[in-house]
């Protein structure tokens, strides 16, 4: 099993106060404070409460100001048959991202990016927030198949949550082998943010059985995304 320890924990600054998050927006930070936003990439076909629940321990374990889900436009792994418009799926993760610090963005369509690296890597040069990647497990086995993972983690922190079945698989999988020594443990998880990369963490929690496939599955092909649009209309 990788080392829970490794160099990333010397990058993590001594003595720093604990964030307070959940600011009001009508009362903004105090100037010069970096927003700390975790991301979280994806097709989104359809956002499910699996996303908002990952979200959630996402604000909470790791101390965010927020969540951004990074609608793509089109995912290059996944085929272009069964993906809905990206307006529907916008407007479904917008009904179900129902919490005030979690926020729905069309960032790879404004970007003009395809692959997540490309993405991280422009976000990586914005001024004014801190970064990290949330990943469920199963991506993390996955992620040797994405165009230049190990850019990723060298680009920005990531969290990795679980997800049933998976553990084992990720924690002992090619990526985390890879970057074993980056790992930090999960009880400095708060920290990971202010980590330079490569930097990451696995995080256990209550896993939630919600998944876009079997949604697709449970639903005629089309429904759920016309009734997503004349929602939004």
């Amino acid at each position: 099993m990788p080392s829970r320890q490794g160099p990333g924990l010397a990058n993590l600054p001594r003595g720093r106060a604990r964030v307070i998050v959940g600011w009001n927006s009508a009362r903004p930070p105090r100037p010069g404070y970096r927003l700390r936003v975790g991301l979280m990439g994806g097709s989104f076909n359809p956002a499910h409460e699996g996303h908002l629940h990952l979200s959630l321990e996402a604000l909470r374990t790791l101390e965010l100001d927020q969540v951004w889900w990074l609608v793509s436009p089109q995912n290059p792994l996944k085929p272009r048959s069964g993906m809905a418009p990206i307006e529907a799926r916008v407007a479904r993760a917008e009904a179900i991202a129902t919490h005030p610090r979690i926020k729905v963005r069309r960032l790879e369509e404004r970007l003009h990016t395809r692959y997540s690296a490309d993405t991280l890597n422009r976000l990586s040069t914005w001024e004014g927030n801190k970064f990290v990647w949330l990943l469920g497990a199963d991506n993390l086995i996955q992620m040797p198949h994405w165009r230049r993972w190990r850019t990723i983690f060298e680009t920005c922190p990531i969290a990795v949550f679980a997800r049933s079945d998976y553990f084992y698989d990720a924690v002992g999988g090619k990526v985390a082998r890879s970057f074993a020594s980056a790992r930090i443990p999960e009880s400095a998880a708060a920290r990971l943010i202010d980590c330079a990369p490569p930097a990451w963490v696995y995080i256990m929690m209550r896993t939630h059985p919600a998944s876009s496939t079997a949604i697709r599955g449970e639903i005629p092909a089309g429904a759920w995304w016309c009734h997503a649009a004349s929602e939004s209309s």
